[in-house]
């Protein structure tokens, strides 16, 4: 990525950071040891700021218009405002994908993971960390109790985050998350986060010094990265808003514009007078234009002027540009070029517009089993904290992200599927597997075992309600025909 002098990176309006703010020599409290990574932290995000904030743009769709000044009028180009949001919709297109439904733990859940997961709303913050993962590269999972002692999971955003990778354990070494900023935008609080240890360090008069220092008890750092398209040499992964996409998005906004600048001509034809002084042309052309009756006098000569009407401009050769383009974003986004608001001639069959959702859907898949282990591993870490475990037990290393379908399948199909496989595997039909394959949510899943549950327990003390009565009669009639003489 390259550095923040590609953009303005503060703005009072749009309420950007002070990259010269995150520069400091001494933080009062901090061990002399810890400042160079603190450093290092710092000059990451101050590296990566500006092109994280640049996608930022192009996401709400405040991209600036990159015009080559050759035939776009002043006077459009300077009141244009972005009108194509094919980056949102790259990122959105696919988050929407990723619904993430909790974890699948054994019926008694011994470590309160359904709790934990409702105490910090993961299946809401879940899909917000998701589409900042996607704008950015990553998005980051912190875990630290809170004032009140309480573990909290906490998605992080990658333009106010910065982490350094170690290659040789291919973990985060260490990073840093701003929590803070006043109204200029200079950075007035952040986090740094280290193995075993969690320091919180504030700016108050120009001074840094730790306010807060945890230790995590733990050998490794509470910071999960939640990366698109991780690679071997890229880590925290790759934005969904590539420099191709950013470039595509450009000339399709060049495009439109040219468009909207013919398009003021569409009512007016356009004519050529040949002979005819310049002086004879009303100061108001637009009204000469639009009058039903028109005259031109002679001149001295008596010779009147020639009329030339040609052809108005073509919208043809821009709505055929902007198809092009079009197509190559899909190509570049896996997206079905009608999600793009283009029409082609010879539309799409039902096989075609299959195969295309299939390569988003299977994307999403890939994605899923990653952010899945990422948010597992916050789990864990959480549970440890929470319950002071020193190592992972096998029954909470075993626990599982759910994720809804990523394709759809009718209910005819899931009810098909699963009576076919309970016929021939041996409890199937009422295993979690079973009834999540069938199109049950976790908690249906949930509130239907322990239904069975109940009822079970209701027909188990039938039974030995009826097998007690029925004891008990026979033994009056056994008693009752002894006496008798």
């Amino acid at each position: 990525m390259s550095n923040t002098s590609d953009i303005e990176v503060w703005s009072k309006d749009e309420a950007y950071l002070d990259v010269a703010s995150a520069n400091l020599t001494t933080v009062q409290g901090l061990d002399a040891q810890y400042l160079p990574i603190v450093n290092s932290l710092l000059e990451v995000w101050r590296d990566h700021y500006g092109r994280n904030i640049l996608r930022t743009r192009y996401y709400t769709a405040h991209e600036e218009f990159h015009d080559f000044g050759i035939g776009i009028p002043d006077r459009i180009r300077n009141k244009v405002q972005p009108m194509i949001a094919w980056p949102a919709k790259a990122v959105r297109s696919l988050a929407d994908l990723s619904v993430f439904q909790g974890f699948e733990t054994d019926d008694e859940d011994t470590y309160g993971i359904a709790q934990l997961v409702a105490d910090n709303q993961l299946e809401v913050e879940m899909s917000q960390a998701i589409t900042s993962a996607y704008i950015h590269s990553c998005a980051f999972l912190t875990v630290a109790a809170d004032k009140t002692g309480k573990i909290r999971i906490v998605p992080r955003s990658a333009d106010w985050s910065a982490a350094i990778w170690d290659n040789v354990e291919r973990t985060v070494k260490a990073a840093l998350t701003i929590t803070d900023a006043d109204k200029d935008g200079k950075i007035t609080q952040f986090i740094v986060w280290l193995p075993g240890l969690v320091i919180t360090i504030s700016r108050t008069l120009n001074v840094w010094s730790v306010i807060d220092m945890q230790e995590t008890k733990l050998d490794e750092v509470n910071v999960i990265p939640l990366a698109y398209d991780a690679q071997l040499n890229r880590p925290f992964g790759r934005s969904r808003i590539s420099r191709t996409l950013m470039s595509l998005t450009n000339i399709g906004y060049r495009t439109m514009v040219r468009m909207e600048s013919t398009a003021e001509f569409y009512s007016a034809p356009r004519l050529w007078f040949l002979g005819l002084d310049p002086d004879s042309f009303s100061a108001d052309t637009w009204s000469s234009l639009q009058s039903s009756i028109n005259a031109v006098s002679k001149d001295e000569d008596g010779e009147s002027p020639t009329i030339t009407q040609i052809s108005q401009a073509s919208m043809q050769p821009h709505s055929d540009m902007l198809r092009t383009v079009a197509l190559l974003v899909a190509a570049e986004t896996n997206l079905p070029v009608n999600d793009l608001g283009i029409t082609v001639d010879n539309p799409a069959s039902a096989e075609a517009m299959a195969a295309a959702e299939r390569k988003l859907s299977r994307e999403a898949d890939r994605q899923n089993l990653r952010f899945g282990a990422a948010i597992k591993k916050a789990v864990i870490q959480a549970v440890r904290m929470r319950d002071g475990l020193t190592t992972i037990p096998d029954d909470l290393a075993s626990i599982r992200p759910l994720w809804a379908p990523t394709k759809e399948v009718s209910n005819a199909a899931l009810a098909d599927a699963f009576s076919k496989l309970s016929a021939v595997i041996e409890g199937y039909s009422t295993s979690r597997v079973g009834l999540s394959r069938a199109g049950l949510t976790p908690e249906e899943i949930t509130s239907l075992k322990t239904d069975l549950a109940r009822k079970n327990a209701r027909s188990i003390l039938d039974s030995l309600t009826t097998e007690d009565t029925n004891a008990n009669t026979s033994g009056f009639g056994t008693a009752s025909e002894s006496t008798e003489p």
